[in-house]
């Protein structure tokens, strides 16, 4: 099963693709989609939502896992944040790929085993699981590949639970 995991942002959106082979997560592709700050905002959109249907035809995910928002102070960060989301997962249903949406704190449990991880020992932990030589950069990548990775132990342990059998 091959999983994309998102980090969604304005100006850096985190990927990472995935592939799930019985019990092992092996890393695909990651990287991040980067917009100019001093771009008109729709045209921002225009270039995640391009980038991201490129990325999807490019690798054919099964299924795609983002990050909840988690509204802050920031406000106006979250709406800029929630948009890029949105045309990810536009992007996603055009194609009926399947999205998972989880907060920080599953990605953290899954991950690092503990809800209230540093985000050090997210990475960390992302590193390792994958066999990466270093920590994926920019700190989104390897979030993205948090999600991905999140997701990928959440379906099997679902499908689990409900009785599913996968061949």
């Amino acid at each position: 099963m091959r999983v994309l995991g998102i980090d969604p942002g304005i100006a850096i959106m985190g990927f990472g693709f995935v592939d799930k082979l019985g019990h092992r997560v092996v890393p695909v592709q990651y990287g991040c989609i980067q917009t100019e700050a001093n771009t008109p905002t729709e045209k921002r959109l225009v270039q995640i939502y391009e980038a991201s249907c490129e990325l999807l035809d490019r690798y054919q995910p099964e299924t795609v896992a983002v990050e909840k928002l988690f509204f802050n102070k920031n406000v106006t960060n979250a709406f800029s944040v929630g948009q890029a989301r949105g045309v990810l997962l536009l992007a996603a249903a055009q194609r009926n790929i399947p999205v998972g949406e989880y907060t920080p704190m599953q990605v953290k449990q899954a991950v690092v085993g503990y809800g209230g991880a540093e985000k050090k020992q997210v990475q960390e932990m992302v590193k390792r699981l994958l066999h990466l030589s270093a920590v994926p950069k920019p700190d989104d990548v390897a979030d993205a590949l948090a999600v991905a990775i999140c997701h990928a132990h959440s379906v099997g342990l679902n499908d689990r639970m409900n009785g599913v059998t996968r061949a």
